[in-house]
Protein backbone atom coordinates (compact mmCIF):
# COMPACT_ATOMS: atom_id res chain seq x y z
CA UNK A 1 0.00 0.00 0.00
CA UNK A 2 1.32 3.46 -1.14
CA UNK A 3 1.87 5.40 2.38
CA UNK A 4 1.63 8.93 0.73
CA UNK A 5 -1.04 10.00 -2.16
CA UNK A 6 -0.36 13.13 -3.74
CA UNK A 7 -3.68 15.15 -4.31
CA UNK A 8 -3.05 17.11 -7.53
CA UNK A 9 -3.99 20.82 -5.92
CA UNK A 10 -0.59 23.13 -5.40
CA UNK A 11 0.06 25.51 -3.60
CA UNK A 12 3.37 27.56 -2.77
CA UNK A 13 5.14 29.01 0.65
CA UNK A 14 6.61 31.60 -1.54
CA UNK A 15 4.45 32.42 -4.67
CA UNK A 16 6.07 35.74 -5.65
CA UNK A 17 9.22 33.57 -6.55
CA UNK A 18 6.97 32.72 -9.41
CA UNK A 19 7.84 36.04 -11.42
CA UNK A 20 10.48 34.09 -12.82
CA UNK A 21 8.43 31.87 -15.03
CA UNK A 22 8.21 35.62 -17.16
CA UNK A 23 11.80 34.22 -18.16
CA UNK A 24 10.77 31.09 -20.18
CA UNK A 25 8.56 32.93 -22.59
CA UNK A 26 11.05 35.58 -23.21
CA UNK A 27 13.45 32.81 -23.66
CA UNK A 28 11.16 30.87 -26.35
CA UNK A 29 10.72 34.25 -28.35
CA UNK A 30 14.43 34.95 -28.68
CA UNK A 31 14.96 31.59 -29.26
CA UNK A 32 12.41 32.18 -32.48
CA UNK A 33 13.89 34.85 -33.42
CA UNK A 34 17.54 33.78 -33.77
CA UNK A 35 16.11 30.84 -35.09
CA UNK A 36 14.50 32.60 -38.31
CA UNK A 37 17.31 34.76 -38.79
CA UNK A 38 19.38 31.63 -39.21
CA UNK A 39 17.82 30.60 -42.49
CA UNK A 40 19.43 28.98 -45.10
CA UNK A 41 21.64 31.47 -47.10
CA UNK A 42 22.35 33.78 -43.86
CA UNK A 43 24.43 31.18 -41.89
CA UNK A 44 27.78 32.20 -41.16
CA UNK A 45 30.39 29.34 -42.10
CA UNK A 46 31.09 28.87 -38.24
CA UNK A 47 27.24 28.67 -37.05
CA UNK A 48 26.99 25.80 -39.72
CA UNK A 49 30.12 24.08 -38.28
CA UNK A 50 28.26 23.99 -34.88
CA UNK A 51 24.64 23.89 -36.00
CA UNK A 52 24.34 22.12 -38.92
CA UNK A 53 21.56 22.26 -41.33
CA UNK A 54 20.79 18.44 -40.98
CA UNK A 55 19.86 18.21 -37.48
CA UNK A 56 17.84 21.10 -36.44
CA UNK A 57 15.02 19.06 -34.58
CA UNK A 58 18.42 18.24 -32.31
CA UNK A 59 18.49 22.00 -31.54
CA UNK A 60 14.75 22.10 -31.12
CA UNK A 61 14.75 19.26 -28.68
CA UNK A 62 17.51 20.60 -26.17
CA UNK A 63 16.29 24.13 -26.18
CA UNK A 64 12.49 22.65 -25.34
CA UNK A 65 14.20 20.62 -22.94
CA UNK A 66 16.40 23.28 -21.44
CA UNK A 67 12.98 25.80 -21.23
CA UNK A 68 11.04 22.49 -19.25
CA UNK A 69 13.74 22.51 -17.06
CA UNK A 70 13.66 26.20 -15.90
CA UNK A 71 10.12 26.28 -15.90
CA UNK A 72 10.37 23.77 -13.03
CA UNK A 73 13.50 24.76 -11.43
CA UNK A 74 11.43 28.35 -11.32
CA UNK A 75 8.25 26.62 -9.52
CA UNK A 76 10.95 24.06 -7.31
CA UNK A 77 12.34 27.68 -6.23
CA UNK A 78 9.08 28.96 -5.35
CA UNK A 79 8.33 25.95 -2.78
CA UNK A 80 5.64 24.10 -3.89
CA UNK A 81 2.73 22.50 -1.02
CA UNK A 82 -0.05 20.05 -1.75
CA UNK A 83 -2.00 17.80 -0.24
CA UNK A 84 -1.12 14.74 0.70
CA UNK A 85 -2.89 11.69 2.23
CA UNK A 86 -1.10 10.48 5.26
CA UNK A 87 -2.06 7.22 7.20
CA UNK A 88 -3.95 7.29 10.41
CA UNK A 89 -1.78 5.65 13.29
CA UNK A 90 -5.00 3.83 14.12
CA UNK A 91 -8.71 3.13 14.10
CA UNK A 92 -11.38 0.33 13.36
CA UNK A 93 -13.51 0.05 10.60
CA UNK A 94 -16.38 -2.24 11.08
CA UNK A 95 -17.13 -3.78 7.43
CA UNK A 96 -20.73 -4.56 7.12
CA UNK A 97 -22.31 -6.57 4.34
CA UNK A 98 -25.80 -7.22 3.31
CA UNK A 99 -26.49 -11.06 2.43
CA UNK A 100 -30.11 -10.85 2.51
CA UNK A 101 -31.63 -13.12 -0.72
CA UNK A 102 -31.46 -10.33 -3.22
CA UNK A 103 -27.39 -10.73 -2.91
CA UNK A 104 -28.05 -13.51 -5.63
CA UNK A 105 -29.10 -11.07 -8.37
CA UNK A 106 -27.13 -11.46 -11.42
CA UNK A 107 -27.25 -7.76 -12.78
CA UNK A 108 -23.59 -7.47 -11.31
CA UNK A 109 -21.49 -10.66 -12.69
CA UNK A 110 -21.05 -13.27 -11.31
CA UNK A 111 -23.52 -11.95 -8.67
CA UNK A 112 -23.68 -9.01 -6.18
CA UNK A 113 -23.11 -11.13 -3.82
CA UNK A 114 -20.13 -12.48 -5.32
CA UNK A 115 -19.11 -9.25 -6.92
CA UNK A 116 -19.33 -7.68 -3.55
CA UNK A 117 -17.14 -10.44 -1.50
CA UNK A 118 -14.16 -9.70 -4.01
CA UNK A 119 -14.17 -5.82 -3.49
CA UNK A 120 -14.58 -5.99 0.18
CA UNK A 121 -11.31 -8.14 0.11
CA UNK A 122 -9.84 -5.46 -1.92
CA UNK A 123 -11.14 -2.68 0.66
CA UNK A 124 -8.83 -4.48 3.44
CA UNK A 125 -5.66 -4.06 1.53
CA UNK A 126 -6.31 -0.48 0.85
CA UNK A 127 -6.52 0.81 4.28
CA UNK A 128 -3.36 0.53 6.61
CA UNK A 129 -2.10 -2.59 8.48
CA UNK A 130 -2.53 -1.16 11.90
CA UNK A 131 -6.13 -0.69 11.62
CA UNK A 132 -8.43 -3.22 13.36
CA UNK A 133 -10.89 -4.33 10.90
CA UNK A 134 -14.21 -5.85 11.74
CA UNK A 135 -16.90 -8.18 9.88
CA UNK A 136 -20.63 -7.98 10.20
CA UNK A 137 -23.53 -9.87 8.15
CA UNK A 138 -26.98 -9.25 8.10
CA UNK A 139 -30.06 -10.08 7.06
CA UNK A 140 -33.33 -11.12 8.64
CA UNK A 141 -30.58 -11.04 11.87
CA UNK A 142 -27.19 -9.83 12.10
CA UNK A 143 -24.03 -11.02 13.45
CA UNK A 144 -20.15 -10.50 14.02
CA UNK A 145 -18.74 -12.40 11.73
CA UNK A 146 -15.08 -11.61 12.94
CA UNK A 147 -14.22 -8.84 15.84
CA UNK A 148 -11.98 -5.79 15.35
CA UNK A 149 -8.42 -7.77 14.10
CA UNK A 150 -5.46 -6.74 12.70
CA UNK A 151 -5.57 -10.27 10.56
CA UNK A 152 -6.70 -9.75 7.28
CA UNK A 153 -6.16 -13.37 6.04
CA UNK A 154 -9.01 -14.02 9.07
CA UNK A 155 -10.87 -11.35 7.78
CA UNK A 156 -11.05 -12.39 4.06
CA UNK A 157 -11.56 -16.16 5.57
CA UNK A 158 -14.55 -14.60 7.11
CA UNK A 159 -15.86 -12.58 4.23
CA UNK A 160 -15.81 -15.58 1.95
CA UNK A 161 -18.09 -17.68 4.22
CA UNK A 162 -21.05 -15.75 4.23
CA UNK A 163 -23.61 -17.51 2.91
CA UNK A 164 -27.36 -15.51 1.96
CA UNK A 165 -30.77 -15.55 3.94
CA UNK A 166 -34.01 -14.42 4.00
CA UNK A 167 -35.25 -10.83 5.00
CA UNK A 168 -33.20 -7.49 5.34
CA UNK A 169 -32.65 -5.63 9.16
CA UNK A 170 -30.08 -3.21 8.00
CA UNK A 171 -30.64 -1.91 11.26
CA UNK A 172 -29.81 -4.90 13.48
CA UNK A 173 -26.78 -4.64 11.11
CA UNK A 174 -25.49 -1.52 12.35
CA UNK A 175 -26.37 -1.75 15.96
CA UNK A 176 -23.72 -5.28 15.98
CA UNK A 177 -21.24 -3.08 14.03
CA UNK A 178 -21.83 -0.66 17.03
CA UNK A 179 -21.15 -3.82 19.52
CA UNK A 180 -18.21 -4.62 17.39
CA UNK A 181 -16.85 -1.56 17.37
CA UNK A 182 -16.93 -1.87 21.36
CA UNK A 183 -15.12 -5.12 21.45
CA UNK A 184 -11.40 -2.76 19.57
CA UNK A 185 -8.82 -3.84 21.85
CA UNK A 186 -7.47 -0.19 23.41
CA UNK A 187 -4.47 1.55 22.42
CA UNK A 188 -1.59 0.48 24.45
CA UNK A 189 -0.17 4.06 24.73
CA UNK A 190 -3.60 5.56 25.38
CA UNK A 191 -5.57 2.71 26.86
CA UNK A 192 -8.00 5.44 28.09
CA UNK A 193 -9.07 6.84 24.69
CA UNK A 194 -11.17 5.22 22.46
CA UNK A 195 -10.19 4.29 18.92
CA UNK A 196 -11.89 6.11 16.21
CA UNK A 197 -14.12 4.43 14.20
CA UNK A 198 -16.55 3.88 11.38
CA UNK A 199 -18.81 1.42 9.19
CA UNK A 200 -18.80 0.73 5.91
CA UNK A 201 -22.54 -1.18 5.17
CA UNK A 202 -23.09 -2.06 1.77
CA UNK A 203 -26.71 -3.34 0.96
CA UNK A 204 -28.99 -3.25 -1.77
CA UNK A 205 -32.44 -3.28 -0.67
CA UNK A 206 -34.42 -1.71 2.27
CA UNK A 207 -35.10 -3.15 5.73
CA UNK A 208 -38.33 -5.17 5.85
CA UNK A 209 -37.56 -6.02 9.90
CA UNK A 210 -36.03 -5.16 12.82
CA UNK A 211 -35.42 -2.28 14.40
CA UNK A 212 -35.50 0.96 12.41
CA UNK A 213 -32.13 2.17 10.57
CA UNK A 214 -32.83 5.81 11.21
CA UNK A 215 -32.57 4.84 14.56
CA UNK A 216 -29.88 2.65 14.74
CA UNK A 217 -27.79 5.75 12.60
CA UNK A 218 -28.51 8.46 15.14
CA UNK A 219 -27.27 5.61 18.28
CA UNK A 220 -23.64 5.52 15.54
CA UNK A 221 -23.87 9.54 15.64
CA UNK A 222 -24.06 9.56 19.38
CA UNK A 223 -20.99 7.48 19.40
CA UNK A 224 -19.52 9.63 16.54
CA UNK A 225 -19.01 6.60 15.04
CA UNK A 226 -19.67 7.57 10.58
CA UNK A 227 -21.21 5.27 8.13
CA UNK A 228 -20.29 4.78 4.95
CA UNK A 229 -23.06 3.33 2.97
CA UNK A 230 -22.84 1.62 -0.33
CA UNK A 231 -26.24 1.16 -2.12
CA UNK A 232 -25.51 -2.01 -4.29
CA UNK A 233 -27.03 -3.02 -7.60
CA UNK A 234 -28.85 -1.58 -10.53
CA UNK A 235 -32.71 -0.97 -10.77
CA UNK A 236 -33.32 -4.14 -13.45
CA UNK A 237 -32.07 -6.57 -10.59
CA UNK A 238 -34.15 -9.89 -9.98
CA UNK A 239 -33.96 -13.09 -8.49
CA UNK A 240 -35.41 -16.28 -9.40
CA UNK A 241 -39.22 -17.15 -7.00
CA UNK A 242 -40.91 -20.36 -7.26
CA UNK A 243 -39.75 -19.95 -11.37
CA UNK A 244 -40.98 -15.96 -11.18
CA UNK A 245 -38.62 -13.15 -11.48
CA UNK A 246 -38.86 -11.31 -8.64
CA UNK A 247 -37.46 -7.88 -8.77
CA UNK A 248 -35.02 -6.97 -6.57
CA UNK A 249 -34.09 -2.82 -7.16
CA UNK A 250 -31.47 -1.04 -5.21
CA UNK A 251 -32.89 1.29 -2.46
CA UNK A 252 -30.67 4.21 -2.65
CA UNK A 253 -33.37 6.51 -0.37
CA UNK A 254 -32.34 4.28 2.95
CA UNK A 255 -28.94 4.55 2.15
CA UNK A 256 -28.66 8.14 1.97
CA UNK A 257 -30.86 8.63 4.90
CA UNK A 258 -28.39 6.53 7.14
CA UNK A 259 -25.46 8.10 5.55
CA UNK A 260 -27.10 11.49 6.49
CA UNK A 261 -27.68 10.90 9.73
CA UNK A 262 -24.94 9.48 11.01
CA UNK A 263 -22.31 12.09 9.42
CA UNK A 264 -20.91 9.84 6.93
CA UNK A 265 -21.30 9.48 3.38
CA UNK A 266 -23.15 7.90 0.61
CA UNK A 267 -22.31 5.80 -2.37
CA UNK A 268 -23.96 4.00 -5.19
CA UNK A 269 -22.03 1.21 -7.30
CA UNK A 270 -24.08 -1.17 -10.29
CA UNK A 271 -20.82 -3.02 -11.42
CA UNK A 272 -17.71 -4.31 -10.13
CA UNK A 273 -15.83 -1.23 -11.03
CA UNK A 274 -17.66 1.46 -9.54
CA UNK A 275 -17.42 -0.93 -6.39
CA UNK A 276 -13.82 -0.84 -6.50
CA UNK A 277 -13.84 2.32 -6.45
CA UNK A 278 -15.49 3.28 -4.02
CA UNK A 279 -13.79 1.27 -1.80
CA UNK A 280 -10.66 2.85 -2.51
CA UNK A 281 -12.50 6.53 -1.71
CA UNK A 282 -14.01 5.21 1.59
CA UNK A 283 -10.11 3.85 1.91
CA UNK A 284 -8.69 7.48 1.65
CA UNK A 285 -11.52 9.06 3.67
CA UNK A 286 -11.69 6.63 6.89
CA UNK A 287 -7.66 5.59 6.77
CA UNK A 288 -6.01 8.60 5.89
CA UNK A 289 -5.95 12.28 7.42
CA UNK A 290 -5.42 15.11 4.32
CA UNK A 291 -2.09 17.12 5.35
CA UNK A 292 -0.10 19.59 3.67
CA UNK A 293 3.14 18.79 2.57
CA UNK A 294 5.99 20.63 0.88
CA UNK A 295 7.23 18.68 -2.52
CA UNK A 296 10.18 21.25 -3.53
CA UNK A 297 12.03 17.46 -4.43
CA UNK A 298 9.77 16.48 -6.90
CA UNK A 299 9.73 19.64 -9.27
CA UNK A 300 13.77 19.75 -8.54
CA UNK A 301 13.66 16.48 -9.96
CA UNK A 302 11.58 17.32 -12.90
CA UNK A 303 14.32 20.07 -13.85
CA UNK A 304 17.16 18.12 -13.24
CA UNK A 305 15.80 15.29 -15.29
CA UNK A 306 14.87 17.66 -17.77
CA UNK A 307 18.75 19.24 -17.48
CA UNK A 308 19.96 15.89 -18.28
CA UNK A 309 17.86 15.82 -21.38
CA UNK A 310 19.19 19.15 -22.65
CA UNK A 311 22.57 18.74 -21.92
CA UNK A 312 22.50 14.80 -23.95
CA UNK A 313 21.03 16.93 -27.01
CA UNK A 314 24.02 19.89 -26.87
CA UNK A 315 26.30 16.94 -26.94
CA UNK A 316 25.14 15.37 -29.79
CA UNK A 317 25.16 18.33 -31.59
CA UNK A 318 28.74 18.88 -30.49
CA UNK A 319 29.46 15.15 -31.55
CA UNK A 320 27.85 16.53 -35.20
CA UNK A 321 26.03 12.73 -35.03
CA UNK A 322 24.27 12.44 -38.11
Amino acid sequence: MVAMMIAMQLGFLAPQRLWWLLLVPVIVVLYVVLSLRLVPGRRSRRIDRLLPMESPWKRHFSVVAAVLSLGALVVAYAQPTAYIYVPRERATVVVAIDISRSMEATDVQPTRIQAAKTAAEGFLAMIPASFNVAIVSFCGTASIVLPPSTDRAAAKQAIESLQLGPSTAIGEGIYQSLEALSMAPPDPNHPNDPAPGAIVLLSDGATNIGRSSSDAAAAAKAQGVPIYTIAYGTPNGYVMQNGHRELVPVNNAEMLNIAKISGGKKYSAQTKQDLAEVYQAIARSVGYNQETAEITERFAGIALLFAVIAGIGVISLAARWP
